[in-house]
Order: structure tokens, then sequence, then C-alpha cells
């Protein structure tokens, strides 16, 4: 019986220990998985080469899918992680921020807010990002575009936040040139976060 009992045990723990990894490693619980969109790190965006490469292993490919990547080769489409500003706080509902960056050396590009639930911010503002066609280059070279809940009404640029909670941002490059994947640490100028101000408890 006690024998009965031990492999009833070991295999539990092991059904136990083989779910929860997994659940953690393709995003299902609070805790961001290990290495993935860690390989490369750019001024606190982060993206891995092996999204979109026949290399990924099958928690890189299920994470992919869970975060709403479509995930084409990287000839096609590169895509870079944010999580904070550059003073390396969390991106959050209730703070203000200024996204600015120069026009990357690709054949299109876009910026887009996910909420904490990996989705588009669910609000109807028709604000959840910022690309090439929509972006309006200054006279220094460099776009810009408010991140916040509330609609400027300046006419500016903006990327609405509402009901998004703790987010992040994915930019994405299509068409990439060949200098920048292959060394993107020092080819690519990724965007600037400046935070504006926070309001609200826990602001700081």
């Amino acid at each position: 019986m006690d024998v009965v009992i031990r492999w009833a045990v070991t295999l539990v723990l092991a059904v136990l220990t083989g779910l929860g990894s997994a659940l953690w490693l393709t995003g299902w619980t609070p805790l961001d998985p290990p290495g993935l969109f860690r390989s490369i790190e750019i001024d606190h965006w982060t993206s891995d080469p092996a999204i979109g490469s026949p290399a990924a292993d099958p928690y890189t490919r299920a994470y992919v899918a869970r975060r709403g990547l479509l995930g084409l080769r990287r000839e096609e489409a590169t895509y870079y992680l944010r999580t904070v500003d550059d003073n390396g706080d969390a991106l959050r509902e209730n703070c203000a921020y200024v996204i600015a960056g120069e026009v990357p050396d690709a054949r299109w590009w876009s910026v887009t807010l996910y909420a904490d639930d990996y989705f588009l911010a669910r609000n109807e503002d028709d604000a959840h990002s910022i690309d090439a066609s929509r972006a309006s280059i200054g006279d220094d070279g460099i776009w810009r575009a408010s991140i916040q809940r509330d609609d400027p009404v300046d006419g500016s640029h903006w990327i609405s936040s509402r009901n998004a909670g703790r987010f992040d941002l994915i930019y994405r490059l299509y068409n990439a040139d060949t200098s920048v994947l292959e060394s993107p640490e020092t080819v690519l100028a990724v965007p600037a976060i400046v935070p504006l101000g926070c309001r609200g408890e826990g602001a700081q």
C-alpha cells in the first residue's frame, strides 16, 4: 500500500509541476516567464530573436500566441516590449507620458498599448496605437505622442490608457533593414517614454 501511495503522490506532483510550469512559461500566471523578450535589451525595450523563428520552442510559441502577437518571420516583423518608463517605473493607467522616437529604418512601424490582461484597453477612444501612417515628424526628425487616460483635445497624437491598469507597449518593425535585424543594440534608436506625472493613490 505504501508503494501505491508513493506512486500516486509522485504522479500528482509531476502533473502539478508540469501544468504549473507550462502555465507560467506561457504567460498564464501573474509572474512573467524568464527569458522571453529578454534576449535583446535597448533602453528598456526588450525583444527575442526566437519570435517568428523556426528555432522557437513550444513555450515561446504558446506565449506569443497568448500575448496576441502574430509572430511573423523576423524578416517580416520584429517585436519589442516595453513595461517601464524611462525612470524604470511600471507603466500605469493613472500616469501620463510622452513617447517620442526617430523614424526607424523599416518599411512600416507601430507602437500599440496592451492592457494588463494582454488585450487592447477596453474603451471607446479608438486610440490604441500610433504608426507610420499617423505620426507627424517634427523639424527635429522626431515623432511624438502622449500616453494618458484622457484625450489631450489639442489635436496632438494620443494613445489612450483608459481602463488599461498596468500596461505595456509593443513596438513593431515591419521589413526592417538587415542592419537592424543583425545588430539592433547598436543600430536601432528606440522610442523614449518620458513620465509627466501620476494621479490618485499609489501615484508615487
